[in-house]
């Protein structure tokens, strides 16, 4: 296990900046050869499963197996909305935000993409009528730094809250447009869109409040946690998809340990070639934006404003593990032929 400080006061920080969250892996490989997270079978499924107290439902967010039933909970309720995706519910889209917890296991808190989006849910009416107003425990520390109800969150961060309760309410409102979601009438590119504008958006609101821990991590590990924060705004342009198989094989080509002084790249020990190749991509891709004051970043959302250059954009990501060179300045001219083939400059 790490140490008390590492896992209490600085993993709850950068794991609100990491998507799939490799800053707060466990050294320990829990998850190996499972597709669930760790304990998923006794994590609760419902709302009903929580404790109820003083006419509120209780849940302890900061207690593993009941933050997997917050998403266990939000996977079951709009598993309608994806049944021509993916039997068993594997082809919905929030398949992302439990795998990244079940990699944390033991230490992480990513509370910005887990609590807020179930009270966005919450709040858009994803549950239906909801008969007790749900509340969320605090942690011990840094009580400031997070939100604990709907109405405590609307007045702290009601941006983010009309982001994530945007996104639920595309899934309403497919359901009462009499939209038949058997037959794959609901566009799944759309509700992607708003996933992940909900998702960057609760990278951007985490960040300023936990920037200042970074610099208790170790050198590697924080270059990293940068690199993915930036590398996240690139995969969510593309719309890339978070089911169930697409995030645990990507999962698989990122760090499984954290990292620590003496990592160096592109031959990390232990780590495979693929997962070097990455990393090593991550790092150029993340100091070639800065070098032109993201100006990669910028013309990449552009270019990726049409789904043909979204399937181009999500194959480039789907190479890295493989690519043997990665020239992030390269891509330059690249972009500037997809916009222009496009008519979008």
């Amino acid at each position: 296990m790490w140490p008390y400080f590492s896992s209490k006061a600085l993993l709850i920080v950068v794991v609100a900046l990491n998507p799939v969250a490799a800053t707060a892996r466990s050294d320990t490989d829990v998850n190996e050869g499972d597709v669930y997270p760790p304990l998923w079978d006794f994590a609760p499924e419902n709302l009903q499963d929580f404790p109820v107290k003083d006419n509120k439902i209780v849940i302890n967010p900061w207690n593993y197996r009941e933050r997997l039933g917050v998403y266990k909970s939000l996977l079951k309720a709009s598993a309608k909305y994806f049944t021509a995706f993916g039997s068993q519910n594997s082809g919905n889209i929030l398949w992302g935000l439990p795998l990244q917890h079940g990699w944390q296991f033991h230490t992480a808190m990513n509370y910005y993409l887990s609590i807020i989006p179930f009270l966005g849910a919450v709040e858009a009416g994803l549950f239906g009528e909801v008969q007790y107003e749900v509340e969320m425990l605090p942690p011990e520390e840094q009580k400031d730094d997070f939100c604990y109800s709907v109405a405590d969150c609307r007045s702290h961060i009601p941006n983010l809250m009309d982001e994530w309760k945007a996104y639920f309410e595309y899934l309403l409102t497919a359901e009462q447009s009499d939209i038949n979601l058997s037959k794959s009438s609901f566009m799944l590119d759309d509700a992607l869109h708003y996933m992940w504008k909900a998702h960057v958006a609760s990278i951007a609101c985490a960040l300023p409040k936990f920037q200042d821990s970074l610099k208790y991590l170790s050198d590697p590990e924080a270059n990293f946690g940068e690199d993915w924060a930036n590398a996240v705004d690139f995969i969510a342009a593309t719309h890339f998809s978070t089911v169930l198989q697409n995030t645990n094989k990507f999962q698989t080509f990122l760090p499984q340990r954290m990292l620590v002084e003496g990592d160096v790249l592109p031959s990390i020990s232990g780590f495979s070639p693929q997962q070097n190749r990455v990393l090593l991509s991550l790092r150029a891709l993340n100091k070639a934006n800065q070098l032109t004051g993201g100006l990669i970043l910028k013309l990449w959302r552009k270019a990726m404003s049409t789904e043909e250059a979204r399937k181009i954009g999500r194959k480039i990501i789907e190479d890295l593990p493989y690519s043997l060179s990665f020239d992030p300045l390269g891509i330059y001219s690249d972009l500037k032929e997809l916009i222009s083939r496009h008519s979008l400059s």
